[in-house]
């Protein structure tokens, strides 16, 4: 099993950046599977992006495509997203989400991803 803390959400600017953090609980963060989903009020779940257990791969929405950055740190048992160039239409609660997995399929249904934080809110302002 393994727990998921986000932080790093806030307010900011259009145009501006902000860096998610995720910190994961358990001596076997490298067998798994990360991603980053969001919710925007009155819209559906989407996925952002993903990243292989060994941070090799990494996938992402056409929307973030160019302006974020998924990573991970193995030793600090850590996922981030890098967000740059953010606009109004990103503000949403962002999720991160694990689901077991060693091989390099990154899923991009929420269904497979057993694992959520709380969620962390990011508000653009135009």
């Amino acid at each position: 099993q393994v727990q998921l803390v986000e932080s790093g959400g806030g307010l900011v600017q259009a145009g501006g950046s902000l860096r998610l953090s995720c910190a994961a609980s358990g001596r076997t963060f490298n067998t798994y599977t990360m991603a980053w989903f969001r919710q925007a009020p009155g819209k559906e779940r989407e996925f952002v992006t993903a990243i292989s257990w060994s941070g090799t791969n990494t996938h992402y929405a056409e929307s973030v495509k160019g302006r974020f950055t998924i990573s991970r740190n193995i030793a600090k048992n850590t996922v981030y997203l890098q967000m740059n160039s953010l606009k109004p239409e990103d503000t949403a609660n962002y999720y991160c989400v694990a689901a077991y997995g060693t091989g390099n399929t990154l899923w991009t249904d929420a269904r497979n991803y057993p694992y959520w934080g709380q969620g962390t809110q990011v508000t653009v302002s135009s």
